[in-house]
């Protein structure tokens, strides 16, 4: 899905095959596999083009991570705890971004006048909160995002 997720637009997997080789080798039918996984997940969605596909995200790399978040608080008995430990472990920066949020969520005028953008919830959450690159999910060498927390797109949770 990071590969996916980085050019923000349809790939084929030719186009990812070529950007993860410069990393390492990886053969084509592996990238084709895993694509194609993703796609019966409901992670991504394709549409045909010549003899090929170009796949595309279903959703954003930021609303993947507020599932996996929520699916993670969910399972907590005590909801407010785990809250508080989850918080202990942030670092500032992480907690300022959690109040930017937090008074985008709630529509406080400060946030708007801070330049935080209200419209498109997901973008602002990004922008704001920062994407700190620590992945969760997988690229196209097995690790295929195989947790798809909530019901995700098109499918009914775990």
């Amino acid at each position: 899905m990071t590969r996916v997720w980085k050019w923000n637009r349809p790939v084929t997997v030719r186009e990812v095959l070529e950007d993860l080789q410069q990393e390492r080798t990886i053969a084509y039918t592996t990238v084709m596999t895993v694509l194609d996984n993703l796609h019966q997940k409901g992670w991504v969605r394709r549409e045909a083009e010549g003899r090929a596909y170009r796949y595309e995200a279903v959703s954003t790399r930021a609303a993947y991570a507020a599932a996996l978040m929520n699916d993670a608080w969910s399972q907590s008995d005590n909801a407010a705890a785990a809250l508080v430990a989850f918080f202990g472990m942030m670092s500032e920066e992480q907690r300022q971004a959690l109040r930017d949020a937090v008074r985008i969520v709630e529509g406080a005028p400060e946030a708007t006048a801070a330049g935080l953008r209200t419209e498109g919830t997901e973008a602002a959450a990004g922008e704001t909160a920062g994407e700190t690159g620590g992945e969760t999910h997988g690229e196209a060498d097995g690790e295929t995002g195989d947790r798809n927390p909530g019901a995700g797109p098109g499918g009914t949770g775990r």
